[in-house]
């Protein structure tokens, strides 16, 4: 099964996340500035809510995807809002690109918010929803 990485952080929280998923499935998490150049079964994709909505970046890696995606597993942080699966996943449907139900979500670090998040505990967490979702 081919898996891929790619994620989009300004203040490093998902950067983190990321790289805790790569890790745990041995699998090099790289920027949206790296597009995708074959086919995948699998891609992690990683966001975080920048006032209400998702980044430009994202929008635009989805927009240019020129390969097949199985399915994308949406992981993110925020501060204030849930999550970015929803608008995430508003975006692939309109690309005709399949969205797992299950997704990764915790808070990230703002200013004085949820200091020191993703935290161990978080990535910990992260590491074993990317295992179960490769694994099954």
């Amino acid at each position: 099964m081919k898996t891929a990485i790619r994620y989009y952080s300004r203040g490093g929280n998902t950067e983190k996340l990321a790289k805790a998923i790569s890790e745990a499935i041995g699998v090099e998490a790289l920027t949206t500035d790296v597009p995708l150049t074959e086919d995948v079964d699998i891609l992690f994709l990683g966001s975080s809510v920048y006032a209400y909505g998702v980044d430009d970046n994202i929008k635009s890696f989805i927009a240019n995807n020129g390969v097949n995606v199985g399915k994308v597993v949406n992981f993110s942080t925020a501060a204030l809002v849930k999550s970015t699966y929803k608008q995430v996943g508003k975006l692939l449907e309109e690309k005709g690109i399949p969205q797992a139900k299950e997704e990764f979500y915790c808070r990230g670090s703002f200013g004085p918010m949820h200091k020191g998040r993703p935290d161990a505990d978080d990535l910990k967490a992260a590491k074993e929803f990317a295992e179960k979702i490769v694994n099954g």
